[in-house]
């Protein structure tokens, strides 16, 4: 995997083994913190395929409350979820607002889980599942 910003190719850390596919959202978590906006990323697949994903603007975490000597307790994402059919046993379907891939189970069906947070990362709140070998699209609002 290849990284370009703004023209400029963008290298892993030195001595860090190269970038590979899995390491795509990391890359890109690492750049939008980078650069505090908005990122809009154009992937080329080596079949030549390309998609455009536009990500949210940095969120800035609010500053920890020293007043408060006990940890925040801990709260478990809302998740929502979509559902889509006719893909082909364990293909690789693509879940866009694009934040994971997942795979298909044997009957075919995709179940793809999302937070609230990362479902309303799109203002349309649309989430696509894509087969990237049957080609099957799901388009819907998760909940």
């Amino acid at each position: 995997m290849t990284v370009t910003v703004d023209g400029e190719q963008v290298a892993p850390e030195p001595f860090a083994p190269a970038w590979r596919r899995e390491d795509f959202a990391r890359v890109l978590d690492q750049l939008t913190e980078a650069h505090r906006s908005a990122v809009r990323v154009e992937v080329r697949e080596a079949d030549g395929t390309v998609t455009d994903i536009i990500t949210p603007g940095s969120r800035r975490r609010p500053a920890p409350d020293p007043a408060s000597d006990r940890p925040a307790p801990r709260v478990m994402p809302e998740l929502v979820v979509l559902r889509g059919e006719g893909f082909v046993p364990g293909e690789d379907v693509t879940i866009a607002v694009v934040i994971a891939h997942g795979d298909a189970a044997p009957d075919g069906t995709m179940r793809a889980l999302l937070t609230g947070e990362q479902a309303g990362a799109s203002p349309t709140r649309e989430v696509i599942l894509l087969g990237r070998v049957s080609g099957t699209l799901t388009i819907g609002h998760p909940g």
